[in-house]
C-alpha cells in the first residue's frame, strides 16, 4: 500500500475504510465496537494520527491544549486523552497535564463521528452530543486546522 492509498491502521483497515466503515454503520454497531477490547486501539491510533493530519500552515499561530474525553469505557469512566497545538505541530498524550483551552466531551459514536468527519461539529454541540468546556471559539476552528481522511 502507499502512502497516497492510506498508510494501514487498526488491524489493516486505512483512515479512507476507516470513514467509509464509520458513515455505513449505525449508532449501535460503533457502540458495540467501542464497547470491545479494540476501543483502547482504535482511540491509542486515531490519536496518534492527528499529528500526522494537522495542517501546519493553518495551525501554526494556534497554541492550544484540548482534553478529549470520551465515554463509557467499558471498564468505568472515560478515556482522556491530550493533544497539544503549538507553531503547527500536534503532541498528544494519553496523560493529560496541561490546563486545557477547551475540553471536548462526548460518546464514543460520536467522537468517532466527529473525527471521521461524518458528522458536523457544530450540529453535534447544537444537538448536545458534544459537550464543550472552555474556548468554544477555539473549537469552531478545530477541523480546519486538521485534514480530514475523506471515504475512497
Amino acid at each position: 500500500m502507499t502512502e497516497e492509498e492510506g498508510t494501514a491502521t487498526m488491524q489493516g483497515i486505512d483512515e479512507a475504510q476507516l470513514v467509509q466503515i464509520v458513515a455505513g454503520a449505525t449508532d449501535q454497531q460503533l457502540e458495540e465496537l467501542m464497547a470491545s477490547e479494540a476501543r483502547r486501539d482504535i482511540l491509542a491510533d486515531i490519536f496518534r494520527r492527528m499529528a500526522d493530519h494537522v495542517d501546519g500552515d493553518r495551525a501554526r499561530d494556534v497554541n492550544a491544549v484540548l482534553h478529549w474525553k470520551i465515554y463509557d469505557n467499558p471498564e468505568g469512566g472515560y478515556d482522556h486523552f491530550e493533544v497539544v497545538l503549538e507553531g503547527g505541530t500536534c503532541l498528544v498524550s494519553e496523560t493529560p497535564s496541561r490546563e486545557p483551552s477547551i475540553t471536548l466531551k462526548l460518546k464514543p459514536a460520536d467522537f468517532l463521528k466527529l473525527v471521521s468527519g461524518t458528522a458536523s461539529g457544530p450540529t453535534m454541540f447544537m444537538t448536545g452530543k458534544l459537550k464543550l468546556e472552555g474556548d468554544v471559539m477555539l473549537a469552531s476552528r478545530l477541523t480546519s486546522m486538521f485534514r480530514i481522511p475523506k471515504a475512497a
